[in-house]
């Protein structure tokens, strides 16, 4: 019995040891990030249900979006797949949490909330592997200052023609041509937003989107 037991458990020594291992495996995850030298394999290694991306080798969490967030998201989500369907559009729409590995390279992959990627060659089964077309973000607390700066920076030098973000709190639209470098344009949530990488032929109706999420402001 003596033997059984100690073949089917950790000494306490042992026990120590892997405690040790663990301490030292997170301390050096952590000053990895710290120093942005995190890579797609600490990405990759990170525990099943943690939203975090992985941005020039820094390791940022995510919250989980509140319903106003989703529902805005489905909205336009909705409306971007109906256009593009009724012209068959080569064009696909899809929203997080699609990894997105935007440099093409080891220390980036994002998760944008939405966005519309043309060349299918950039889709593969398990990620996209390069820029998508155009990207909207939906301004969250924990996450608003990193949408408003880091990833408008990275965005932009990736080649991503057109960014949106989307301020739920403020009822408004942002709208960045990074193709030509224009100064943003500004929408209320009771206007057409047109999409610049489709020509302007496709508006985004946020009157439709606002009366449709109107609840979730007044509950």
């Amino acid at each position: 019995m003596e033997e059984e037991r100690k073949s089917g458990q950790k000494s306490n020594e042992e026990e120590k040891k892997d405690s040790m291992v663990l301490k030292e495996s997170s301390a050096a995850y952590q000053l990895r990030t710290m120093q942005g030298e995190c890579t797609l394999n600490d990405y990759y290694a990170l525990p099943d249900g943690r939203r975090a991306e992985l941005i020039d080798g820094v390791i940022y969490d995510m919250a989980a979006p509140n319903n106003l967030h989703q529902q805005i998201s489905m909205e336009i989500v909705a409306q971007l797949h109906t256009f593009i369907r009724k012209r068959n559009g080569q064009c696909k729409v899809a929203a997080a949490p699609t990894d997105v590995q935007l440099d093409c390279d080891e220390k980036t992959m994002i998760q944008p909330d939405l966005f519309v990627i043309c060349d299918r060659s950039k889709i593969l089964k398990t990620h996209v592997y390069g820029a998508p077309d155009f990207i909207i973000e939906i301004l969250y607390p924990s996450t608003r200052w990193r949408d408003m700066n880091l990833k408008h920076a990275k965005y932009a030098a990736a080649g991503v023609r057109e960014y949106w973000m989307i301020d739920p709190e403020k009822k408004k639209v942002v709208v960045y041509d990074l193709e030509q470098e224009e100064l943003p344009t500004v929408y209320g949530f009771d206007s057409f937003v047109p999409v610049g990488i489709f020509d302007g032929m496709c508006e985004i109706d946020f009157k439709v989107i606002y009366d449709a999420v109107q609840f979730l402001y007044d509950s």
